[in-house]
């Protein structure tokens, strides 16, 4: 170990249970303020990005009070990060406007443009490709290799990497105008921009070796360099213009390589890298290096000669140099669980010496069990880990509230530790609801919104406040009332779908329960409740009389869900404020899976449509143009001619193509509509397993995160193959039948959009089954014992009530 500690000049721990990587760390003037000082960008794979001007701070400060100039939530991981000149500004605007308020100057993120990828990236590079100048390129390496380049905010071109197997780093030579890799094979691969530039261009690898056969224009690399390793890094430092020197960090060895493959020198490691970075030295003809490792030790080479080293206190997964107002050439580390420091290398020694080695006999039996209970202890709490919090500045809540008047308004209270000035509110409700006003600046005048229906199709009632300051996020969420999307309505005593929670207490009125619901309905009978839903069927609650269950009912099985949801927690509410302790909603099934899965074979029909209808449309607009050709070549000709009926099949056609288009955006509304329907359905289903298996909190959010993994449909990504694949992976985890199953490996194919239901459906019966017998739903990958409990999937049965 090092004699010397690395001295902390500023440090910050970004998050709570937040993962970061190399590509997550990245240094600059990134508000373009002319200073020649450095800003810190951070982004994490829970979709934070943290923008950073570190300054130390005084005794009586805080070390990161106004040191955070920014903290924005992206909806996806991110994975790298970079600055540059794109589009002669950057893909994201950061600009920042003088502040009135006690944190300083406020700071904006605004989106120039963006780029939704058709393929799973891994990482990108950037530079002036095809030696332009004055902007930058961008070309990013999806996880199936392929290449793909974007000019500003136009999609140039994608090449495969040929003979890929997996992705590796990836970097770019300015002065060879090359690109720079590592592939599966463990060899570096360098290809030139303009060899990519005239391969030939293909959708899918397969298209584009067939392509490569034909016309002979198949991808090669410039050269190539056995290495022997993998490497977990690539780096070219623009150093000098005359020279250019490509570092590759392997597992033992660093390489450096010329720009034509040879290699100038190969340092043999004796410890396991973690990170690296090469930058310019002053000494004319050769380059520092830093370089970090799993021993907590920062590394300083000169070429092959170590010339420093210093401890560390933690192990960084990226290291960049940067200057700050008050010193300069600091080395800036980030770790993988969030450590975020600036140091330099100082000369305070470490009065650390190893402890000596005890010689006396080991008692195996001592330690083994002093073992097991230092994993229990390990595992407790591995649960319950995390970063403590700092206090948030504002603290705010959110109720409902019905006046006399029968008017139903929300209440938003708020409460500030320190004075706040025009701090913003936003609204945010997912479709189909929809708000008069989602941006609120509070004040003294107060504010007012609406929540209202925008669509076709209602099933949910969430609605969430976001109250943004500088430059932190607080965030609230509560429901709205049932009021919102029902009304009271005459009970029926027949439906064609039918469910019964049982409960563990005598039966309750139902006007009781739902105060709200009875005045105004027309059965003045405490048994019986009906609730019609403004865009959707009636659905009728009906309690027994002599015993303790109550039926749901409704002609339409999704819009069951919202009522049983709140009859469940009408019930735990009311038995709670008469201070029972042991009520328990239950229900005994069996769970309607043939009911579930029409509305599953519903939604997938639509989404097949959809691609029917595009390929319609590419086959009809090819014979249209193919029409206007010809139409045009006859227009052209000097000597005219009959039209042979051209502009007849040029008008049918064009009528083909509006129907097709017009079907299509109808079958777009109804897939919308359809997938809002399985999301309610999803929950009533997710509903009825946790009432009859009695899972807890957590298991239930795992299986919500399971059965309900996206927000809507993509054309990339669905919900059938995103459910079978995560049930597919529970069911060789946690649900597995033996420890020997879960060594079977699970598929990571692509996901795609599957040929038919049955697998999906046969996934779900299995899922259900395993909980039946005494599953366990965890994260960890323990196999449950099965018990004897069997599950019977089957039409519902309607139940006879006294």
């Amino acid at each position: 170990m090092s004699l010397f500690k690395a001295r902390d000049w500023w440090a910050s721990v970004l998050g709570e249970g937040e993962e970061f990587d190399q590509g997550c760390l990245c240094v600059g003037d990134v508000d373009n303020s002319g200073s020649g000082y450095d800003k810190i960008v951070v982004g994490s794979f829970m979709g934070m990005l943290r923008i950073f001007s570190p300054h130390p701070a005084k005794p009586e400060e805080q070390m990161e009070a106004d040191a955070q100039l920014l903290e924005v939530q992206f909806p996806d991981p991110i994975i790298q990060v970079e600055m540059g000149k794109f589009m002669w500004c950057l893909l994201w605007v950061f600009s920042g406007t003088a502040g009135n308020v006690e944190h300083g100057d406020q700071y904006q993120l605004r989106l120039v443009y963006e780029h939704n990828l058709q393929r799973t990236a891994c990482n990108m590079t950037y530079g002036p490709f095809g030696g332009v100048t004055g902007h930058h390129f961008i070309c990013i390496q999806s996880m199936d290799g392929m290449l793909m380049f974007f000019e500003q905010e136009t999609y140039a071109f994608g090449r495969f990497l040929p003979g890929f197997l997996l992705p590796g780093p990836l970097s770019y030579c300015i002065r060879t105008d090359s690109f720079i890799t590592v592939s599966s094979t463990r060899q570096v691969e360098c290809y030139r921009y303009e060899t990519l530039a005239v391969a030939t261009d293909a959708d899918t690898r397969q298209d584009s070796d067939q392509q490569s056969k034909s016309s002979g224009k198949r991808l090669t690399a410039d050269w190539t360099l056995v290495l022997g390793e993998e490497a977990l890094d690539v780096c070219v430092p623009h150093t000098s213009s005359a020279m250019s020197s490509i570092f590759v960090l392997g597992e033992r060895n660093l390489f450096c390589l010329k720009d034509n493959g040879q290699i100038r020198f190969m340092k043999k490691l004796e410890f396991n890298p973690s990170c690296f970075l090469p930058y310019g030295s002053v000494s004319e003809g050769s380059t520092n290096i830093l370089m970090c490792n799993h021993n907590n030790m920062l590394l300083v080479y000169q070429d092959v000669t170590l010339k420093w080293v210093a401890q560390l206190s933690c192990v960084p997964v990226a290291v960049r140099v940067a200057n700050f107002p008050e010193l300069k050439g600091l080395v800036v580390t980030l770790s993988s669980d969030g450590h975020l420091q600036c140091s330099y290398m100082g000369t305070d020694p470490s009065f650390f010496t190893a402890p000596k080695v005890d010689a006396r006999e080991v008692n195996y039996d001592e330690v083994d069990t002093e073992m097991k209970m230092l994993q229990k202890v390990i595992r407790g709490a591995t649960k319950t880990q995390g970063i403590t919090q700092r206090k948030p500045v504002v603290l705010f809540n959110a109720e409902v509230i019905q006046c006399p008047e029968c008017v139903l308004y929300s209440q938003v209270k708020i409460k500030s530790r320190s004075a706040v000035q025009s701090p913003k509110m936003t609204v945010c409700v997912q479709p189909p609801l929809a708000v008069t006003q989602d941006q609120f600046v509070l004040d003294s005048m107060g504010m007012a919104f609406s929540v209202c229906l925008s669509g076709s199709c209602l099933y949910l009632n969430d609605l969430s406040l976001c109250l943004s300051g500088i430059p932190r996020v607080s965030q609230c969420k509560f429901n709205l009332p049932l009021r919102l999307v029902c009304y009271p309505s005459s009970a029926i005593k027949n439906a064609k779908y039918k469910i019964t929670v049982d409960t563990n207490k005598p039966p309750v009125n139902l006007n009781e329960v739902f105060p709200d619901f009875s005045e105004k309905s027309e059965n003045n009978e405490s048994s019986a409740l009906g609730f019609q839903l403004i865009t959707g069927s009636k659905v009728i609650v009906l309690a027994s009389k002599t015993s303790q269950r109550y039926r749901i009912q409704s002609e339409s099985f999704e819009d069951i869900w919202l009522v049983a949801k709140e009859l469940v927690q009408r019930f735990d509410q009311h038995f709670a404020s008469l201070g029972v302790k042991d009520f328990r909603n239950s229900f005994t099934g069996p769970i309607p899976l043939p009911e579930y899965f029409e509305t599953v074979d519903h939604h997938f029909e639509l989404r097949v449509n959809v691609q029917k209808y595009q390929d319609l449309l590419s086959e009809r607009a090819v014979q249209f143009r193919a029409i206007q050709r010809r139409l045009l070549t006859r227009f052209k000709d000097k000597t005219p001619g009959p039209l042979q009926n051209l502009d007849t099949l040029m008008e049918g056609t064009y009528r083909q193509v509006i129907a097709l288009a017009d079907a299509a955006e109808d079958n777009r509304e109804r897939l919308i509509q359809a997938f809002t329907r399985l999301q309610s359905a999803t929950h009533l289903l997710i509903l009825l397993l946790s009432l009859w298996q009695g899972l807890g909190s957590e298991q239930t959010a795992i299986l919500e995160a399971t059965l309900l993994p996206l927000l809507q449909d993509t054309p990339q990504l669905g919900w059938e193959e995103s459910v079978d694949a995560a049930i597919s992976h529970l069911l060789k985890t946690c649900l597995s039948r033996s420890p020997k199953d879960q060594a079977i490996s699970l598929s990571t194919g692509p996901l795609t959009i599957p040929k038919d239901t049955s697998r999906l459906k046969k996934h779900i019966t299995l899922l259900c089954d395993r909980l039946g017998k005494g599953g366990r739903l965890s994260l960890t990958s323990e196999a449950n014992v099965p018990t004897t409990v069997m599950i019977t999937a089957r039409p519902l049965t309607p139940t006879i009530f006294g």
